[in-house]
């Protein structure tokens, strides 16, 4: 294979510049103001994107920052039949001072490593992954939403894009970045999510792909949430694929619990659950506060009875889009049970206002989280 020295996977820096090719007709600054006013999430897209390529020659080439546009591909491109593809997410923020800062893109590029790793796939360089996205943020800094909650959504994912029809690798890949204003992950202003126990499908299973953040997961947990949906649930909770009973994670984000005695814990990762930023984060920050942290299994079934005794008093969600969201009731086929008062609990709350402060620029970053790209 031919080794480019900035580019190639196996080299150890990325210092390939983006050749950028600006958007002819971009959206009118009075009509972007009115787009980014109310964005919801994942609905409204910027002008630019971001793609490099990679091949077995010329290794990863081809960086540029080009308009946003459908993808030319071919019908038997690998990707279509055989799913290797994975992604990332990550949010831009807005600084007190203007500016605009990341929030720890190097551990989103070394996630996006393992999941290519996990998938077969040519690793993109750490550098170059983080350099992606500093760059589609200083093109794309006007589309920050000045509202409260708002972001700029980075969705960084790579395609098995060679020609074939075959079981194996692709040996051709494209990488890309697009960005997307964001307000509010949950709608309606509730203040805590019900979750759905589903009992009849799971995630992940040990040997699989749960760490790794590939479409396939969130495909196969969408029959879940629509289970979750008709039961009046906001999200869906998933229990181990071996006994059913252990609690893992939800449709797209780790889980959280609040003991009487201050403590708090969450699902270890043990291969099946997805190694979340946000999770991470908090792990840090509950540990510097003083409180007693536990990765351990948690089994639903002594969480139903924590609950009704009244040692377990809050539990929440974490990841990316949604931040910090607290957890009210569980629903299972057999009945409800409520979490401490059904709503926002103080250790939530201190938590998520910590993460936020910092996240935002309002609060000292001790643990060089916040990466200041304008």
């Amino acid at each position: 294979m031919h080794q480019n020295a900035d580019l190639d996977h196996r080299s150890t820096a990325s210092t390939q510049a983006f050749v950028v090719e600006p958007h002819p007709t971009p959206v009118p600054a009075n009509e972007r103001t009115g787009l980014i006013a109310n964005p919801g999430f994942g609905r409204v897209f910027t002008d630019h994107m971001v793609t490099i390529r990679y091949n077995e020659v010329a290794g990863w080439h081809d960086a540029k920052i080009t308009p946003r546009a459908a993808f030319q591909m071919d019908s038997a491109s690998a990707v279509l039949h055989y799913a290797q593809e994975i992604f990332e997410g990550l949010k831009a923020y807005r600084l007190p001072d203007g500016g605009a800062a990341l929030f720890r893109p190097s551990a989103n590029a070394a996630r996006f490593r393992a999941s290519a790793e996990r998938m077969a796939m040519v690793p993109l360089p750490d550098e170059l992954f983080v350099e992606s996205v500093r760059a589609i943020v200083r093109q794309e800094a006007d589309w920050i939403p000045d509202i409260d909650g708002g972001a700029l959504y980075l969705r960084p994912f790579m395609i098995a894009s060679e020609v074939f029809l075959g079981v194996k690798p692709s040996s051709e890949y494209l990488y890309a970045v697009i960005a997307s204003s964001v307000g509010a992950y949950f709608k309606g202003g509730a203040p805590a999510v019900t979750l759905w126990v589903s009992q009849d499908y799971t995630r992940a299973a040990p040997g699989g792909t749960g760490a790794a953040k590939c479409g396939g997961n969130y495909a196969s947990s969408l029959i879940a949430q629509a289970e979750a949906t008709r039961q009046g649930c906001d999200q869906v909770l998933f229990l181990d694929a071996v006994e059913r009973r252990w609690i893992e994670e939800l449709g797209g984000m780790n889980i959280f619990f609040v003991f009487d005695d201050g403590s708090i814990a969450t699902p270890p990762l043990t291969g099946t659950i997805l190694p979340g930023i946000t999770r991470d984060s908090l792990l840090t920050l509950a540990r510097d506060m003083g409180l007693s942290v536990r990765e351990e299994p948690y089994a639903i079934d002594q969480c139903r009875a924590d609950a009704e005794s009244g040692r377990l008093l809050e539990a929440f969600a974490c990841g990316t889009a949604a931040v910090v969201t607290p957890i009210g009731t569980m629903k299972m086929r057999d009945g409800a049970f409520q979490i401490g008062g059904g709503g926002p609990g103080q250790t939530t709350q201190r938590l998520r206002q910590a993460l936020i402060d910092i996240q935002r620029g309002h609060a000292p970053d001790p643990y060089g989280w916040l990466e200041r790209v304008i």
